[in-house]
């Protein structure tokens, strides 16, 4: 077998894959339901909005974001 196919052949299979799309907004559905149930926690109603942020609802927000960012970069990142 010739060694220059087995190269190309092995780069080819390699090659970084996106998850896309589809990936990212599965990831951020999921992050957007554990914030849904961090509201609730605090015994509060996910996109109503408040005169002003309690600190249950600011932690709730930024673990959200965290979340949000982790997805862009598992998903939208390439992977090997």
């Amino acid at each position: 077998m010739n060694f220059k196919y087995i190269t190309v052949l092995l780069a080819a299979t390699a090659a970084p894959a996106v998850a896309g799309p589809l990936g990212y907004a599965i990831c951020q559905t999921g992050c957007n339901g554990i914030a849904v149930a961090c509201y609730a926690g605090a015994g509060f109603t996910f996109g109503v909005a408040l005169p002003a942020a309690p600190p249950a609802i600011i932690a709730c927000n930024a673990a959200l974001g965290a979340c949000m960012a982790a997805c862009a970069v598992i998903a939208l990142g390439p992977t090997p």
